[in-house]
């Protein structure tokens, strides 16, 4: 294809999921025709997105003007390689989700099913419209659609009072955030001339005071979007509300979008970071990573464990941008291109897999009617394919090889440890403490995937029901492969990867990394670190063969299968298993400051005594509530000057002029 018509093609490509959405709301209680028809076309049209974003990671960028929009305010477009890896991204994902959708969706979820396809078509429209945006306004429309498709899609089972709120608290945060973007805007455009277009603010150059404000702004309004710390608390209770695939695509993919903005803000717009911006993105990240998984530890809502799991990643992904920020102001775009590229391999390796764990939680909930781990259990036998599947996601997003998600932190660490290099003492002091965070925090996250596979999986049925769990179906099969296959090819080919990546990552860094080979892969030098996945993955096939055929030439005709031991009783039984609340509870005594837990001791008179613990956010008590609380006092004293008489209002039309004249006569 060429390169001057890959935009036009990605611009199709919207406009027919706005088609498809248009021909949901023309047949709302269509549900074969929604699930059959419109969602495999949308399916295509992800891979068709992803097919453009991959061909335009290696064509010069492209711009493109309609006349359409406000007077005076038409819409600018731009393909560049920043925002094809994104494109890409989305379509990738979007394939998996949408085709899974085909078979999931089939009462509507509560909404009617032809609405729900609007949205949900509308929703990944507005998505590809913000990557391709390149004036404030096109963007913040864009944005807009997106916080609002996606705000319906939460609130499909509007029914219920809790997911009314959840709707309600993320649609709040999310205009918060809108608002400090549009501050963010005004300030890059200010002195920079006419117009709104991202041209006029690269060529702007701001001084460092108002760079930096507009920097804060950024990070305020897209950290609300992707759910950073303390703007996160919108997050755990949107994504368990809404629809399992609705939930992989606003963690895999709407999520992105925030860290695509933060990108193209910082390191393109501004066009000249200043070293000292990527401190508080390293301390809210790393901090945010760490609250992230200590709280997804506690969890025993197979969806709010997701949904924190992904706060954890988020973190992660901020706290290599501003490595990557810190890098770029102090002179060494080597390291910074190191940065960026874990954080790119990272986020890829995140949209993938999280979105396939919260598809295999769409499978178990359709089939059990459960969301609490402590009604789950042993459904591997019941459901093999959605069990291995998720096996591969639980391995992949826990940074285990050798899969992608191993790959992105050991970059990442790699960074890190070279932070003492950097010429400034000060940092070059804290800074490696990071190392040791992140450590902590990848060491947590396979932890809290051990109870979310183990739990679910593995054992025994927790409740008889289960015993009549049923698999997935072909098209849900057929989504959850996808992804998993994805996540299977960037941890056995990250050097393939990575070099689809120097497009994107040599223009922000200023410099490419020396690597080379597909299946081998040294960041910066052999001697320094090196890492062969394939050679991982034969050795620990080698080591399994070799333990069989050492048990087979040992102990020939002598190995036999019994019961395991049952410390003395007459049997196991599904309540001596251990429990989400039991994987927790050493997570929650050791990191006690962080929780705010209360507990609900059984009665002596309990004829099944039950121990329950409820762990609530100190955020949320602490900062949001007292928030809430001033607002509505504000609001109560607003009103009073709403007094219903004509002569009242009559006086405040006199007191405002007699104050401005005052004002125009100084």
């Amino acid at each position: 294809m060429d390169h001057l018509a890959l935009l036009p093609a990605a611009l199709c490509v919207i406009l027919l999921w706005m088609g498809l959405g248009a021909a949901g709301l023309a047949a709302p209680r269509a549900t074969r025709f929604v699930a059959h028809g419109l969602f495999p076309i949308g399916a295509a049209g992800c891979l068709a997105m992803a097919a453009i974003g991959l061909t335009a990671l290696f064509a010069p960028a492209s711009e493109l003007l309609l006349p359409i929009g406000l007077p005076g305010l038409p819409m600018h477009f731009r393909l560049d390689a920043l925002a094809a890896f994104f494109l890409l991204l989305l379509g990738a994902a979007g394939a998996g989700v949408s085709v899974f959708s085909a078979g999931y969706f089939r009462e509507g979820e509560g909404t009617a099913p032809g609405l729900l396809g609007m949205q949900y078509h509308v929703f990944l429209a507005a998505m590809a419209a913000v990557l391709l945006a390149d004036d404030a306004y096109t963007f913040m429309v864009s944005w807009e659609v997106m916080a609002l498709a996606s705000y319906f899609l939460v609130v499909s089972q509007h029914r219920i009072a809790e997911i009314r709120r959840a709707g309600f608290v993320y649609l709040v945060l999310a205009h918060l955030g809108a608002i400090a973007l549009l501050l963010c805007f005004g300030v890059m455009m200010s002195g920079g001339g006419p117009g709104l277009s991202f041209d006029a603010m690269r060529a702007h150059a701001l001084s460092p005071a108002w760079a930096s404000i507009a920097f804060g702004l950024a990070v305020v309004g897209f950290g609300a979007k992707a759910g950073l710390v303390p703007l996160h608390v919108w997050l755990p209770d949107a994504h368990p509300a809404a629809p399992s695939p609705v939930s992989a695509l606003m963690s895999g993919v709407m999520l992105k979008t925030a860290l695509y903005g933060l990108m193209r803000v910082s390191l393109d717009l501004l066009h000249a970071p200043l070293w000292w911006w990527g401190l508080p993105l390293l301390a809210l990240g790393l901090f945010g990573g760490l609250y992230g998984v200590l709280f997804a530890a506690v969890q025993t809502d197979m969806k709010r464990l997701l949904a924190y799991s992904s706060i954890e990643n988020i973190g992660i992904a901020f706290a290599a941008l501003g490595l990557a920020l810190v890098f770029h102001g102090v002179g060494m775009p080597v390291l910074a291109a190191l940065a960026l590229a874990a954080l790119l391999l990272h986020l890829l390796n995140h949209a993938l897999v999280k979105s396939l764990l919260f598809l295999a939680t769409g499978s178990v909930l359709h089939t059990t009617r459960q969301r609490s781990l402590g009604h789950l259990g042993g459904l591997l036998r019941r459901m093999p394919w959605v069990g291995w599947t998720a096996l591969v996601g639980a391995l992949a997003i826990a940074g285990l090889p050798p899969l992608g998600g191993f790959v992105a932190e050991w970059m990442l660490l790699q960074a890190f440890l070279f932070t003492p290099d950097i010429p400034l003492p000060f940092v070059n002091m804290l800074v490696p403490l990071g190392a040791a965070l992140l450590a902590l925090t990848a060491a947590l996250a396979a932890y809290v995937m051990v109870k979310f596979y183990g739990v679910i999986f593995l054992g025994q049925h927790r409740e008889p029901a289960l015993a009549h769990a049923h698999d997935a179906g072909r098209l849900e099969r057929l989504g959850l492969g996808w992804l998993a296959a994805g996540a299977v090819l960037i941890g056995l080919a990250p050097g393939l990867v990575l070099q689809a990546l120097e497009p994107v990552v040599a223009p922000l860094a200023g410099a490419s990394l020396p690597m080379r080979g597909w299946f081998h892969l040294a960041p910066l030098s052999e001697q320094r670190a090196a890492y062969a996945p394939v050679a991982v993955l034969l050795a620990a096939v080698g080591m399994v063969m070799l333990a069989a055929l050492f048990a087979r030439r040992v102990y020939p005709g002598r190995i036999r299968r019994a019961d395991p031991w049952d410390c003395g009783s007459p049997g196991l039984t599904p309540r001596m298993q251990d429990t989400a609340e039991g994987f927790g509870q050493p997570i929650r005594r050791l990191f006690a400051p962080f929780f705010e837990a209360h507990t609900e001791l059984p009665r002596p008179d309990d004829a099944l005594p039950r121990y329950r613990v409820e762990v609530a956010d100190r955020f949320w008590r602490a900062v949001y509530l007292p928030l809430a609380a001033g607002v509505q006092r504000l609001a109560q004293w607003a009103g009073l000057l709403q007094q219903g008489r004509i002569a009242v209002y009559l006086l405040y039309s006199f007191a405002t002029l007699l104050a401005l004249l005052m004002m125009v006569m100084r």
